[in-house]
């Protein structure tokens, strides 16, 4: 059974048709990235993996279950908020923007999900924070504020915040476009490092070395299709359709 599952998924906001039928599977363990053209659908798919947008019709599954709604025969039911909610406990996402609680510290930020959500004891969330701080490099970092830290800092502490759900499914959103150059790779070293230890990961990126180096498999998408799929560096040395070429051309 695959991680994700994606059959003919369609989005539109208004009159304006985002997704138009995206199939695809993504495996246990796999490193899936997504590349392509502002506005093709990227960051919308993304969302709608964790129902932070809702398909308007075809079926997203999440570890074989549908991802926001349940079956009933042959009807689909929207599940309540509540129940949606917590299935998406299982997914964690990193956007773009850091969203880190500036009020808060670099601990807090971290811990304020298992203990608010979930109602874990303090002791054992502050324990498994830590872990994941020195594991994406910012243990001596723990009380200080996201104003006090660099861009890449905060994206890591980002990285940690979403991993401390213990989540089954990694989703990233361009988490290194909002960086300066010269913080991207500490942000992409974390990533290596999940890839290593097997966490199934979705990566809309324009880090075209990084898809190549760590990525299973890679999709381009246009407009709001898969237009072409395979093997990171068969599609990115040897693409075979016209868009990807074009759109290849630009950014290698």
């Amino acid at each position: 059974m695959p991680m994700v599952k994606s059959e003919g998924v369609h989005k539109s906001f208004g009159s304006l048709e985002v997704l138009k039928g995206i199939d695809l599977e993504v495996q246990r363990g796999e490193v899936f990235c997504i590349v392509g053209p502002s506005g093709s659908g990227k960051s919308t798919f993304l969302r709608c993996i964790n129902h932070l947008e809702k398909v308007d019709s075809g079926r997203l599954s999440v570890d074989g279950e549908l991802v926001g709604y349940r079956q009933h025969g042959d009807k689909l039911y929207e599940l309540k908020d509540r129940d949606a909610s917590k299935k998406r406990r299982e997914i964690g996402m990193v956007f773009q923007r850091f969203n880190l609680f500036p009020h808060m510290t670099v601990m807090q930020n971290v811990m304020e999900a298992p203990v608010r959500v979930r109602k874990e004891p303090v002791a054992q969330v502050r324990d498994r924070a830590m872990r994941l701080l020195d594991r994406v490099g910012l243990v001596g970092k723990a009380d200080a504020y996201p104003r006090q830290l660099s861009g890449g800092q905060q994206q890591r502490v980002a990285i940690a915040r979403a991993l401390a759900m213990e989540p089954k499914l990694m989703l990233f959103d361009e988490p290194t476009s909002a960086l300066d150059p010269e913080l991207v790779g500490e942000v992409l070293d974390v990533m290596r490092q999940l890839a290593v230890d097997g966490m199934t990961m979705i990566v809309v990126t324009h880090e075209m070395g990084f898809a190549r180096e760590v990525g299973d498999n890679l999709v381009f998408m246009d407009d709001g299709i898969v237009v072409e799929t395979g093997r990171p560096r068969d599609v990115l040395s040897n693409p075979q359709h016209e868009r990807t070429k074009a759109f290849l051309s630009k950014v290698l």
